[in-house]
């Protein structure tokens, strides 16, 4: 019982020890992702931004305003392009997609209605001209011969041999033999 116990808990000792040397791997790994990250993060802003230097003079601040604005207006246009273009296409997929709704319109399922078909019917409806197979469970009952009935009418007749017995047997019996005698 010990030795059950003994394992059980070096096994357990064992997951948690896998559990934790998982965590540390992907907790040194989350951060070598987040350090790479502010890395690119770096390299495409040193890239696609220069570095701002302001000049002295008031003229050349005019002149740097003036090509801030420009590339501001012209990323502007961009958006406007694009957004324009978006709403094109969206307004082409909202007319595809009533097209289809009232071409799925026009022809109206009808409403089902229970029809009463037997077995062969449904399945000859089904499968047409390969139908084979017959399905009328009356057909496959055993049928009873009318010897057999015969049989059982004469045996009827001939009828319980008690009742012949406690006829004769009594007074009742004993009258009917003295009437009979008569």
């Amino acid at each position: 019982f010990s030795l059950l116990q003994k394992k059980r808990r070096a096994a357990t000792a064992r997951r948690q020890h896998l559990k934790s040397a998982m965590l540390q791997l992907a907790a040194t790994e989350i951060e070598r992702e987040a350090a790479a990250k502010e890395v690119e993060k770096q390299n495409y802003l040193a890239e696609h931004c220069p570095p701002l230097s302001l000049p002295g003079s008031m003229q050349e601040l005019q002149e740097l305003c003036k090509k801030l604005h420009a590339k501001i207006e012209s990323v502007d246009e961009e958006r406007y392009d694009t957004e324009v273009k978006l709403q094109k296409t969206n307004k082409e997929l909202e007319d595809l997609s009533q097209k289809l709704f009232d071409l799925r319109g026009k022809f109206k399922r009808p409403p089902l209605r229970r029809v009463r078909m037997s077995a062969d019917a449904m399945l000859r409806a089904l499968l047409g001209s390969k139908h084979k197979v017959c399905m009328d469970l009356r057909a496959n009952l055993k049928q009873v011969k009318k010897e057999d009935t015969e049989k059982e009418k004469d045996l009827r007749d001939v009828g319980d041999w008690r009742k012949n017995i406690e006829e004769k047997s009594g007074m009742e019996g004993r009258k009917k033999m003295f009437e009979a005698g008569e």
